[in-house]
């Protein structure tokens, strides 16, 4: 019930943007600039921890881009995943721009999932939200893309805010896994994993371990994991070395 009502009210309450509260608006210009407009570039932690994958984001996750997201995920603001999946899906395509030319298949989109009780409380599952968003943004793009929402909590985690680095790590380790039956349709495609928010990077390096134990297990020599999220902390794209 609660996340019918999100969706209903979302078409008919009054909107304001989700960056700036500028009103009438679901995401003024300069907003829109702030969370897309600059161009996916890849982010590193610091510190990077052992096993992230390449990762691209679109904005740095300040002022109007942590609004947004925000929004979106806390506040039920669901009709900002429009404009969260434009930017997602720019990262998709900087994760994925140094493919071989030969490389064939759809892109096949993997969120990273949220804790169960996470997705109760909230009403909804912002990570797969928007990669549905960003997955239906490439294909008007004419790009092939679908959501593969393959990977799923096997063990309880503790909730990761106030956490160091290390005990994010400590935290995740061992906490995912694929579904039954979801390796299969791994297959065939080119994956990405991706997120809404890229801080530690501890829960990429988790969902990164379970997704490629899976990939080369049924894809052997299936290369490296990509993956991509909509924003990063600032000094993560200082960290830049490419």
């Amino acid at each position: 019930m609660r996340g019918w009502w999100r969706e209903i009210s979302g078409l008919v309450l009054p909107v304001a943007c989700g960056g700036c509260g500028r009103p009438r608006t679901l995401l003024c210009p300069e907003c829109g600039r702030a969370l897309y407009g600059a161009g996916a570039r890849r982010v590193r932690p610091c510190p990077e921890p052992p096993g992230l994958p390449v990762v691209h984001a679109a904005a740095p996750y300040e002022d109007a881009v942590r609004a947004v997201l925000l929004g979106h995920k806390e506040r039920g603001a669901l009709g900002l995943a429009g404009p969260l999946g434009v930017a997602l899906a720019g990262a998709v395509r900087g994760a994925t721009a140094g493919s071989p030319a030969g490389a064939a298949g759809p892109l096949l989109l993997v969120p990273v999932p949220s804790a169960p009780g996470a997705v109760r409380a909230r009403g909804h599952d912002p990570a797969r939200r928007i990669a549905l968003a960003a997955a239906g943004e490439l294909r008007r793009a004419g790009v092939p893309a679908r959501v593969l929402a393959v990977l799923r909590q096997r063990r309880a985690v503790h909730d990761q805010s106030g956490l160091s680095a290390r005990e994010r790590g400590v935290n995740l380790a061992g906490a995912l896994e694929v579904a039954a039956g979801g390796g299969r349709l791994l297959e065939g495609g080119r994956t990405v994993l991706v997120d809404d928010l890229m801080t530690t990077g501890a829960s990429l390096v988790e969902a990164a371990r379970a997704l490629s134990a899976t990939r080369e297990r049924l894809i052997p020599a299936s290369g490296q994991l990509n993956a991509a999220v909509v924003a990063a902390p600032a000094l993560s794209f200082g960290m830049n070395r490419n």
